[in-house]
């Protein structure tokens, strides 16, 4: 119970302390793949209120109203199984993994290339694409201890980069947290999963805001950093 306490006391922090504890009620809320009238049938109101909530109609949730609606999502999400619970209460480590600054500029395509990667969303840009350069992510850790600021400096020196998230499951949870957070990377690339199995809401995301959406079909973390090594300079 105690890293299940863990995970739900860094979503109430992150909540709380947000400019925008709407919008990160609603991220979580996507993450956790629930409809504003699940939740809202869980605290008893209206899913009215709780869209009023997540769009900044209704200012300053309060911390009362915070903790029940974390405490929704936790209880509804254990009912289904557990899924998202247990993945996040997983033991951490370092979210970030690599970060590779390009001396010469790199064609998206040929970085798609050599991780076999598959284009899934939005892929009308990567045809003259260039990238200047590559960051590696953790999922789950990015999205549980990155902040806004945080995921600014994951760009390094140059905006025009591609972001790799590995350990992914499912696709979701790292495009809502891109979604939510500026700036927005030229090209998002998933490690982890079957091209077939990223989440609908993930390709919609990646769609909605102009950005491509490919999965790398390379088997392990370590071949994908060696990979990365190898090609890039």
């Amino acid at each position: 119970m105690k890293a299940e306490d863990e995970f739900t006391k860094k979503i109430a922090g992150e909540v709380t302390l947000s400019d925008s504890p709407g919008a990160a009620m609603k991220k979580w809320r996507q993450i956790f793949g629930f409809k504003q009238s699940t939740i809202a049938s869980k605290l008893s109101i209206s899913p009215s209120v709780v869209s009023d909530y997540e769009s900044g109609r209704r200012k300053n949730p309060g911390a009362g109203f915070i903790k029940q609606y974390i405490t929704a999502l936790v209880k509804t999400d254990k009912e289904a199984g557990g899924q998202v619970v247990s993945k996040f209460s997983s033991e951490e480590k370092n979210s970030l993994i690599n970060v590779r600054e390009l001396l010469t500029p790199l064609p998206a395509k040929k970085l798609l290339e050599f991780l076999d990667a598959k284009v899934i969303a939005y892929p009308q840009p990567v045809e003259r694409m260039m990238l200047g350069g590559v960051s590696v992510i953790d999922s789950l850790t990015a999205i549980l201890e990155l902040s806004e600021n945080d995921f600014t400096e994951i760009y390094g020196s140059t905006m025009n980069r591609a972001l790799i998230f590995t350990g992914v499951s499912l696709g979701r949870s790292p495009l809502v947290a891109v979604k939510v957070t500026s700036p927005k990377p030229s090209l998002i690339v998933l490690h982890g999963l079957n091209p077939n199995a990223v989440d609908k809401l993930a390709i919609k995301i990646a769609e909605s805001i102009k950005v491509p959406l490919a999965v790398s079909q390379l088997k392990q973390t370590n071949e994908l950093i060696d990979t990365l090594r190898e090609h890039l300079t």
